[in-house]
């Protein structure tokens, strides 16, 4: 790693993605360690590879921190070649340079690179079967870290929602206030993952390595999803009776005329893992992270929403 990572001066922090859901809140979260440099789409576009080179190289970060990506899970399965060029070809891109720089990456993966047909919640050890060109392009993207980089944090998530961007919240929000039913799967398992999670959850880790540069040696793979395992459903329900507590929403829908169906009554494009669920007990033991549930999140979420009603809730890509 570079002199300055292992200094005790400020190091610079190079993230990539800020506008996304993940992106926007480690621009709080990662601004109390170092120097963050922010650049946008058209300074660094995971499309253009030497925006890419250019961006580390002008920078030189001593941390790399990446959430761009594509996100589109049903739209890839009709765009592939765009898929892998951001997902994999780019990140295999940035390990090099991030390498050359003598940088610790940071890099966010899925639960979709999982096939989702064991009855356990997968360790990071699991072999990956991912079952989309989503989940293979970002499997091929961590495949290329772990290959390339000498020093490289890959936190798998999943589930992500936010207050910035499209999402299931949202989604949900959307549709109760236009409609007194709704019919929603509940066979997929997975832990809804909060940005604001991740980004604190990142910054904490990033400071402890810092901390003790010398016991740190990568590159490695986390689990990082918060407590209390759901299905999309049981997220629906809870959605729906947690903005029913808060002044302002005016949703028609109740919890209780959200119908459970199973996959096969709601196909899609991209076939999603049945078990989503990722064991992260070895993000915790490693550093003493706390994995609390994802409900006061999504209250602090709802919250936060209400104060800007009445407001637009997009559809999740």
């Amino acid at each position: 790693m570079s002199d300055s990572f292992a200094s005790t001066g400020a190091p610079r922090l190079l993230l990539l993605g800020s506008d996304g859901q993940v992106g926007w809140q480690l621009r709080r979260s990662l601004a109390t360690l170092g120097e963050l440099i922010a650049p946008t789409l058209d300074e660094c576009d995971f499309t253009k590879p030497d925006t890419v080179r250019r961006a580390v190289r002008e920078h030189a970060p001593d941390f790399i921190v990446n959430a761009a990506a594509y996100t589109a899970v049903d739209k890839a399965e009709s765009e592939p070649e765009l898929s892998f060029r951001i997902n994999a070809e780019a990140v295999a891109l940035l390990a090099e340079e991030a390498k050359k720089q003598n940088a610790l990456l940071v890099h966010y993966s899925t639960d979709y690179v999982f096939d989702g047909k064991q009855a356990t919640p997968y360790v990071e050890t699991d072999p990956p079967n991912p079952q989309s060109v989503y989940g293979r392009s970002k499997w091929q993207g961590d495949a290329a870290i772990m290959d390339i980089a000498p020093d490289a944090l890959i936190f798998r998530v999943s589930w992500v929602f936010g207050e910035v961007g499209a999402n299931f919240v949202k989604t949900i929000l959307r549709l109760a206030a236009e409609r007194d039913s709704l019919r929603v799967v509940d066979d997929q398992i997975g832990s809804p993952t909060p940005a604001s999670f991740i980004a604190d959850a990142t910054a904490q880790i990033l400071m402890l390595i810092r901390q003790r540069r010398s016991n740190f040696s990568g590159p490695r793979c986390y689990h990082l999803t918060p407590a209390n395992p759901v299905s999309w459903c049981g997220f629906a329900r809870a959605i729906v009776a947690t903005a029913r507590e808060i002044p302002g929403f005016a949703l028609k829908l109740e919890p209780e005329a959200i119908e459970a169906i199973p996959s096969s009554e709601y196909p899609l494009p991209a076939p999603r893992p049945a078990n989503s669920r990722l064991d992260c007990s070895r993000v915790a033991a490693d550093f003493g992270l706390h994995l609390p549930g994802w409900q006061p999140y999504l209250e602090r979420m709802l919250r936060t929403l209400s104060l800007s009603l009445p407001h637009s809730f997009p559809p999740s890509p």
